[in-house]
Formats: C-alpha cells, structure tokens, sequence
C-alpha cells in the first residue's frame, strides 16, 4: 500500500473510532474495533490485535493502579474523610468565606490519598456541600468550589491518570508524582484566590474562629489518615519503594487504619469495596489494553511523525505549537472521559511536545491539568454529573455554577505551560 492510502487508512479508523463512540460504544470497544478494522484492511492476521492488547497490560507499574484506586475506595469507606474536613476546618476555617477554603483544604490532603478526581468528588463531596449549605452559603457557590477542588487529586501523588500517561509515555511515575505536587498546589491557592474574591463580594463570613488548641486536636484525631500521603510520597522519595509498591503499602494503611484504629471496616465492607475496585480497575485496563494496538499502529506507520511535520508546516513558533496543543487536549477532554484522552492522544501528541523541547514529564502534567478541566465541563464532565446527584441541582445549574472556577484552573494551566521550572524543579532536585 503506498503512503497516501495508509494515511487514508489511517484517518478512516481514527473516524470510525470516532463515530462508534459518538453512537454510544464503549471506549474500549471502539478502539479494539476500529484497530481490528484497520489491520484486516492492511491484510494482517487479527491476532495481532489480541497480542498487543495482552502486551500492554503485561506491566509492573499497571498493578499501582488497583491498589490505588482500593485505598481511596477504602478511605471513603472508613468514614475518614469527616476527620479530614474537621482538620481542614480548623486550619482554614477562619478566613473570609472559610468553608470555601476549607473544601480547597481539604481537597489537597484528599488528593495524597485518593488520586482521583470523581472518589474526591463523591467522598468529600457530600459533606462539603452539605456543610457550606448549613452555614448559609449559595448552593451554586458550594458546587462550584466543590467541583473545582476535586481536580486537584489527580495531579498531586498519588495519580491514576498520571500511572496511565506514565506507562504509555515510557515516563518515569517517580518523576511524574513529584511534577504533580507544586502544580497541585498551585491550583488550590489559585482556588483560595477566587474563593476569597467571592466572599468578599458576597460577605461571606468566617466559618470559626482560629484557636490553636482545635487546630492540635483535629490534627491528631486526622495524624494517622495524614500520613497516608507520608508514606506514599516520602517512601516514593527517599527511594524506600517504587510508586507500585507505594500504592500496596497504601492499602495496608488504609485497612490497618480502619480494621484496628477507627473500627469502622469490616470483612463484608472489605469485600464490597473490592468488588468495587474490580469494576473500575477492569473498566480502566481495558482501555489501556485496547489504546496499545492504537498506539502501535500509529507508531509502526509514522503517524507521530507526519503529524508533527503538519503542525510544523502550519507554524514554527514553539508558543503558538504549545497552544495549538493546549487548545486540541482542552477540546478532546469534553467529549471524552479521561483515561480514554490519555491513550489516544498521548502517542501523537507526545512526539511533537518531544520535538518542541518540552520533557515528557512536563508534558504529562500539561495533558493531566487538561483533562480535568474537561472533567468539569459538558458534555462529559464526569465530576458535574456526581455533584449533580450529591447536591441534588440540575446538570446545567452545576454547569453554571463551576464555569467561573474555571477562570484560575486556566491560568495555572498557562503558567505551567510556559514556565516548565513550576513542575520540572522538584523531580530535577531529586532525580539528576
């Protein structure tokens, strides 16, 4: 076949991808389906298909993801998050509009246990808004505050998508996880930046006053919850463990934790959270498993290449490629769901970040702050459809209510975009 009809081809299964999830397939069996389609056209035998999707998920640090998505599931279950806020509270409560703050707070200690942005949302969700309702806080002010906070998960360690990009980019996870903690808190001040604007315009009042003495006693009533980030960042840091063996030491914690200290699991609560996990984990494998055969068939034809020779042809400025980027994982990310984004967009859009000068790394922490900007945006919008069921609002409402949240979620994304240092800094301190 010459070149002009392989990219024909080529663009064909991309659009029958496309239209097979337009119609209602899941991801995973539209990309297996439309990498099928392209190898019998070549005249390939179809077991390729099924090698490569066995081959992709044949990886060490793919067994992160299931024990990172247990501990988080066991965290909720345990009744911790409620130590959690009361910490929070304590420490943030006093400022202007202090429950909004206090649901940024909180959202940060969260993120070092859960890593995912939708088990934020549903886990802490519920208590925040109920809380900031309570005090008399508009219900579009505490959706917005909750749903915009919630994203700051999966880019402080641990992190799902940030496990998934790592395997497909060949990325370090260490590195990656250590990218991820300014940035993650970078956004949550830029979030306490809006919620203060917000709550003077609206006189919205201190949740509490600051006493040292509630400070000490919510800290120790949340010490041990606290350390799950301890153990999984400081472990990952001082080279104690690999990210995957960080994540099965998570787990540990969590059942030692609410099996021994709080009491509050037990074998049948164990049992339902597992199942739980086995649903998602087998959900998020498939894609990954599927994105394989996408990934190769890409590779193997050059596609990358011929993409990044386009884009080059259209502008050479790095700025304006970096935008163009921006702008195309910004669009993506509202149609689809995150994982899915991930493996598709990672082996093209990858190359051309690389060509650019930008490391993996940074690039990856780009594409993750990407994509959970379109977790709060329609259609998709994953995270706006639990607030949704959490705060009993219409979808649209939540719509409206996050969309000024968006404003410093965007901003951080520029920054980091174009000062590489904000996320490259502390990786470079420990690993070169």
């Amino acid at each position: 076949m010459n070149e002009s009809s392989l990219r024909m081809a080529i663009v064909l299964m991309i659009l029958f991808l496309f239209v097979l999830m337009i119609i209602g397939v899941p991801v995973a069996a539209a990309l297996a389906l439309a990498c099928l389609a392209f190898v019998v056209f070549e005249g390939l035998p179809p077991m390729i298909v099924l090698a490569n999707m066995v081959n992709g998920i044949n990886s060490f640090p793919l067994i992160a993801v299931p024990f990172f998505i247990l501990a988080g599931n066991l965290m909720n279950s345990a009744g911790i998050t409620t130590r959690i806020f009361a910490f929070a509270r304590a420490a943030v409560g006093w400022m202007h509009g202090g429950l909004g703050h206090v649901n940024v707070g909180a959202s940060v200690i969260f993120a070092g246990m859960s890593g995912a942005a939708v088990a934020d949302a549903g886990g802490l969700g519920n208590i925040e808004i109920k809380a900031m309702r309570d005090a008399g806080y508009d219900t579009d002010f505490a959706v917005g505050v909750t749903a915009a906070s919630s994203t700051i998960g999966p880019i402080i360690p641990p992190s799902l998508p940030l496990v998934i990009y790592g395997v497909i980019a060949d990325a370090s996870i260490g590195q990656l996880f250590m990218a991820g903690i300014v940035p993650g808190l970078m956004m949550a001040l830029a979030l306490m930046a809006m919620v203060s604007w917000y709550s003077r315009r609206r006189n919205y009042p201190r949740d509490l006053d600051f006493r040292l003495g509630r400070l000490g006693r919510t800290f120790l009533d949340a010490l041990l919850p606290l350390m799950t980030p301890m153990i999984i960042i400081g472990g990952i840091m001082f080279g104690l463990f690999t990210p995957t063996e960080a994540a099965i030491a998570a787990v540990a914690w969590c059942i030692f934790l609410g099996v021994g200290v709080y009491r509050t699991l037990n074998f049948r609560k164990i049992l339902k959270v597992s199942f739980e996990t086995v649903e998602t984990t087998a959900a998020i494998m498939l894609i990954v498993a599927a994105s394989t055969i996408f990934a190769w068939i890409l590779t193997a034809n050059q596609t990358a290449r011929h993409f990044s020779e386009l884009m080059v042809a259209f502008t050479d400025n790095k700025i304006a490629l970096l935008l163009i980027i921006t702008l195309i994982v910004l669009v993506i990310g509202l149609f689809m769901e995150t994982i899915a984004a991930i493996t598709i967009l990672t082996p093209v859009l990858l190359p051309v970040a690389v060509g650019l000068g930008i490391d993996p790394v940074h690039f990856g922490i780009i594409m993750i702050l990407n994509l959970m900007i379109g977790l709060l945006t329609p259609p998709v919008g994953m995270v706006l459809y639990v607030l949704s069921k959490v705060a009993q609002v219409p979808f649209e409402r939540c719509v409206t209510a996050t969309a000024p949240f968006l404003v410093p979620l965007v901003a951080v994304l520029l920054l980091l975009t174009f000062v590489p240092a904000f996320s490259m800094w502390l990786p470079n301190l420990i690993y070169r």
